[in-house]
């Protein structure tokens, strides 16, 4: 009798085991929306699953709701672009192993006509206080992503609460829904330049200030704790994080180009 239900105890035991392998072969990320806007996930993450089996499922947003999720435990890694708030992440207790990944920048952008007279200036502060002066349109993403607390910073600096009625358009959107405001509006707009260059077809804006050393923009990539959050994935986040970060990771960032152009420039320290 027991010989009768050998086999079936070994079926149910294999999908079991089989159920738990499937899940061990995925694992959560929450990013900024430029590495989804540019198309580097898309062009990483396959070569990634080629190379573990894992298969990554992502969602972008601002920096500030990605680091929300993974706080919430609903994720395995995050990867994000403002340092300061990696740092409150890490000194919290929810995440490990924090990594350096890789850096673009921000620009200002605006119309050709540029009403505020800002091209080729180099302070960026400077250049938001003429925009004021000039009560010229400036959309800001208004949702705590990196690109946003950055904004904030750099009016802190010339000391402006960029609120005047009619022209600071909060808007509460990603990098692609901002740009495309910015042109509508005839107005300027701080983004990332791999975002800008995705979506250079889209809208006429032209890159009117860069070079401020404040305008560098590195992204960092965190394991979620496991032991805050017992059902994180961290053995496929911590294989993750160190193929981002190896020789191979590091060569493919550097590689992904549109139009010709690098996005992203790796930063992660090689043995």
């Amino acid at each position: 009798m027991r010989l009768r239900y050998f086999p079936f105890l070994l079926a149910c035991l294999a999908l079991i085991l089989g159920g738990a392998a499937a899940q061990a072969q995925s694992m959560r990320l929450a990013t900024t929306t430029s590495t989804a806007n540019t198309g580097l996930l898309d062009y990483l993450l396959p070569k990634f699953q080629q190379r573990t089996g894992i298969t990554v499922k992502y969602v972008a947003v601002g920096t500030g709701a990605a680091l929300k999720i993974a706080e919430q435990g609903d994720a395995d890694a995050v990867m994000v672009h403002d340092r300061e708030a990696e740092d409150r992440f890490m000194a919290k207790g929810f995440g490990v192993n924090r990594r350096d990944l890789m850096y673009n920048d921000f620009i200002i952008l605006g119309v050709p006509q540029d009403p505020a007279r800002l091209r080729g200036m180099k302070d960026a502060s400077a250049a938001l206080k003429r925009i004021r002066d000039a009560n010229a349109a400036f959309v800001s993403r208004g949702d705590q992503s990196g690109t946003h607390i950055r904004e904030l910073s750099l009016w802190k600096a010339v000391g402006i609460e960029p609120t005047w009625a009619g022209y600071y358009l909060s808007i509460g959107q990603g990098m692609g829904t901002a740009l495309i405001m910015a042109f509508e509006k005839h107005g300027y707009v701080l983004a990332d330049r791999g975002t800008y260059i995705a979506y250079k077809d889209k809208v006429d804006l032209q890159v009117l200030v860069e070079g401020d050393q404040r305008l560098l923009n590195p992204y960092g990539v965190i394991a979620v704790n496991p032991a805050r959050y017992g059902k994180v994935n961290h053995a496929a986040a911590t294989r993750f994080i160190d193929w981002l970060v190896s020789k191979e990771g590091q060569d493919l960032i550097a590689g992904y180009k549109i139009k010709g152009r690098q996005m992203f420039f790796p930063m992660a320290a090689q043995p």
